[in-house]
């Protein structure tokens, strides 16, 4: 997973790749970034409105989201784009482009479907016990060895395996990487990650899966698409154990943050009200329970409180 994705050749090493296979919430509708613009602001507002407030996005793919974002923000903020990819064409000048994370961060750090495809291992439940499972790069598939005894201890607290022939993906790299990232890179402020959340109850199967050209694939580890598994919410957060925090759901999120969906009534104006119907229509694909809005949103916050309310 991780030479298939980030290797020389990987599927993110190309400009733009998310935008050519797979619909994200910032392809859906620019009503995405004048979200993350109120949440950004409100963790503006409760910093004291700092001169060096810096919104990052990692994982930031072809920029959509700090090119929407550059026209909405004050000049005062930073934008940061990190991925491993080169710096999109016609992007902004104002956006900062880098393959790393900075350090200490005043302001927000948002990671929107970065952690499903940070590598995980794949373990099934064998006669024998738990075992890797290991793939070639055409897909075909045999078993391992047994997982090492960190990893075993990890699916035991947050995804136990239970009948023969069960599945689980590893989610142990994910709590580091999240946890890194907020212990390195934020002094003060929220960081936000959005992304499909596991259910072992559910899963049991598995969740790892892949996308070429806007389709559902088998995931073949040869570069040529997007390899990705549901996140431990619960897990990733509990690796940052110091700060507060609030798991909820998008679509909870994004009534918070202004976003309802209602359909428009009619004013006369019939150009504005298509418009209005339009901007509808974009709502209620971000806010779809078994879509978009089903994802989940873990937010954490040090230095300043968390900026939503409670929510499911």
């Amino acid at each position: 997973m991780q030479d298939a994705l980030y290797g020389d050749e990987g599927f993110y090493r190309s400009n733009g790749a998310p935008g050519r296979h797979f619909r994200t919430a910032a392809h859906a509708s620019p009503l995405w970034a004048g979200a993350l613009a109120e949440l950004a602001r409100r963790v503006d507002a409760s910093l004291g409105e700092p001169s060096d407030f810096t919104v990052v996005d990692v994982g930031a793919g072809g920029g959509e989201l700090l090119a929407a974002l550059a026209g909405l923000a004050p000049e005062r903020w930073q934008l940061v784009g990190v991925d491993v990819a080169d710096r999109p064409p016609g992007l902004p000048d104002r956006v900062v482009w880098s393959e790393e994370p900075p350090m200490g961060v005043t302001g927000l750090i948002i990671a929107v479907e970065w952690l499903d495809v940070v590598p995980v291992d794949v373990v099934e439940l064998t006669g024998d016990g738990p075992r890797l499972v290991e793939v070639a790069d055409d897909g075909e598939e045999r078993f391992g060895p047994s997982p090492k005894a960190d990893d075993r201890e990890w699916l035991d607290t947050w995804w136990p395996l239970v009948d023969v022939g069960d599945r689980a993906e590893v989610g142990r790299t994910r709590d580091q990487g999240w946890s890194g990232l907020v212990t390195r890179s934020l002094s003060r402020g929220v960081a936000l990650a959005v992304d499909y959340a596991v259910d072992p109850k559910r899963d049991v199967a598995g969740t790892m899966t892949a996308y070429r050209d806007g389709r559902q694939v088998v995931p073949v580890p040869d570069g040529s698409c997007d390899i990705t598994a549901h996140v431990s919410i619960e897990s990733c957060a509990a690796a940052v154990p110091d700060v507060d925090r609030l798991v909820t759901t998008q679509r909870s999120a994004l009534h918070q943050l202004g976003i309802t969906g209602e359909r428009p009534s009619y004013d006369g104006d019939p150009a504005s009200y298509v418009a209005a119907l339009s901007r509808a229509s974009e709502a209620a694909e971000l806010l779809d329970p078994h879509g978009l809005g089903g994802f989940a949103w873990l937010v954490q916050a040090r230095g300043c409180p968390v900026p939503l309310p409670p929510g499911p």
